[in-house]
């Protein structure tokens, strides 16, 4: 492992892959980030409301992103065998399921948007915040799942600049029509909603221009029925991946809830401390990406040895990012906060969550690489099974924290137990069943 920290012959395929990958990473949660930051201004109750939608929104996304995760491995192992129309077929069907699940889900948010809400037990200024925001964002739950294929199918063609551009394009949208719509046109909460929804059918349509026109040819798109063995392929693995990302969202959501019976100015913090979380998380998952996309390749092709090589390769640079965000947080630590809010109490609350989100940035460069070689690799049952064991310990300790008045620091414990869990599982599939065997080859095949 210690020849992983050297330069390989790896390197230029990882940063061809990866840096793109960083780009539209970076980008992606940027309109929460620029969101966050723009309603910010408008006080803590208004910043609270959008951390309670956002947290449904999460869940959303969570139960969805199996779209872009399957078809990744998909994509690429038939990339790496050699059969471009087998990859154009799993690219067609993710984007019809992803355009009628974002129909029902845009449906059953508008409908039930409000009773989730009341769930966390807010006060009425901020629950009817949350429900205008919620309920704007529903319209473009359809664009999101289709960008999430966008990025996966393109990811698992070796492609990962053009999810970056359209991702650049859409996040330029949002920045434009925040202050407009938000102070411009007084809309408050309801414009950076709008904002963020014409942002993201922006770069829906664009992806759709992309797979059904421009590049058709090339990514070997062709109209018709999808094969019932592509849509098996893709919602075996789906079925897994929804079990592995509810598992980590239900976490998640439950630490928000618990946050929000803290306090207006603790589920505030908690708003600004997450979105940094997932920010940095996804810059560390460029790593995962090439993981991903190049794990999934060799496999596809029987290069099993050049997996895990490029696998080690890529959990060093892991870690070495991790420290890297730790030492970065650090030194503007004393300015973040400031950032995103001017409310004393919410500033008070960040700053005592501030070191843990510091501490887990190397744990968080090792979870997202393992994560995306075992994605790679097409271990889909084995992430379920983790990730609901790593949920489960998490929100134990999210039970705990309220009756023992842990407040803020307790819920961000929490979180550090679920990413501990999901470290310790992957570290086991890893050593058993890559490292020291080499990876096994049947992985390629036990999602068809």
């Amino acid at each position: 492992m210690i020849e992983a920290f050297r330069r390989t012959p790896y390197d230029r395929e990882i940063l061809r892959i990866g840096l793109p990958a960083l780009g539209a990473l970076a980008a992606d949660p940027l309109v929460s980030l620029i969101d966050t930051a723009f309603v910010g201004r408008l006080g803590a109750t208004a910043l609270a409301s959008v951390a309670i939608a956002s947290a449904i929104f999460l869940a959303v996304f969570a139960i969805f992103n199996f779209l872009g995760y399957a078809v990744t491995p998909l994509v690429a192992q038939s990339i790496g065998a050699g059969d471009r129309g087998e990859a154009g077929r799993f690219t067609v069907a993710a984007l019809g399921i992803s355009a009628a699940a974002g129909v029902i889900a845009a449906f059953a948010l508008i409908v039930l948007g409000e009773p989730l809400l009341r769930a966390f037990g807010v006060d009425s200024g901020v629950l009817e915040g949350a429900t205008i925001y919620l309920r704007i964002r529903a319209l473009g739950v359809p664009a999101l799942l289709v960008i999430l294929v966008g990025h996966g199918a393109f990811r698992g063609y070796q492609d990962t600049r053009t999810p970056l551009v359209v991702t650049l394009g859409l996040n330029i949208v949002n920045l434009v029509l925040d202050p407009i719509l938000i102070f411009g046109l007084g809309w408050g909460i309801a414009g950076a909603a709008w904002a963020t929804v014409t942002a993201q059918w922006f770069g829906a349509i664009w992806f759709v221009v992309l797979f059904l026109w421009t590049r058709r040819t090339e990514l070997g798109i062709k109209f018709g029925r999808p094969q019932r063995r592509t849509l098996g392929s893709l919602l075996g693995a789906g079925k897994s991946m929804v079990l592995r990302n509810a598992s980590l969202l239900a976490a998640l959501t439950a630490a928000t809830m618990v946050a929000a019976h803290v306090g207006t100015a603790a589920v505030a913090a908690h708003q600004i401390a997450i979105q940094l979380w997932i920010f940095l998380a996804l810059v560390i998952d460029a790593l995962a990406i090439a993981g991903q996309a190049i794990v999934g390749k060799e496999l596809g092709a029987g290069n099993a040895s050049v997996a895990k090589q490029v696998s080690n390769r890529l959990l060093a640079l892991g870690l070495l990012f991790g420290i890297l965000l730790a030492v970065a947080l650090g030194v503007i630590s004393p300015w973040l906060a400031s950032w995103f809010t001017t409310d004393e109490a919410v500033v008070l609350a960040f700053a005592s969550i501030l070191p843990i989100l510091i501490v887990m940035q190397p744990i968080n460069g090792l979870v997202f690489v393992w994560d995306g070689v075992a994605i790679g690799g097409a271990a889909f049952g084995f992430l379920a099974g983790s990730t609901l064991v790593a949920g489960v310990a998490s929100i134990g300790l999210l039970l705990v924290v309220l009756p023992l008045g842990w407040g803020l620091v307790g819920v961000w414990a929490a979180i550090v137990v679920l990413m501990l869990v999901r470290a310790t599982t992957l570290w086991w599939w890893y050593v058993n069943r890559f490292a020291r065997n080499g990876p096994d080859p049947s992985l390629s095949s036990r999602a068809a």
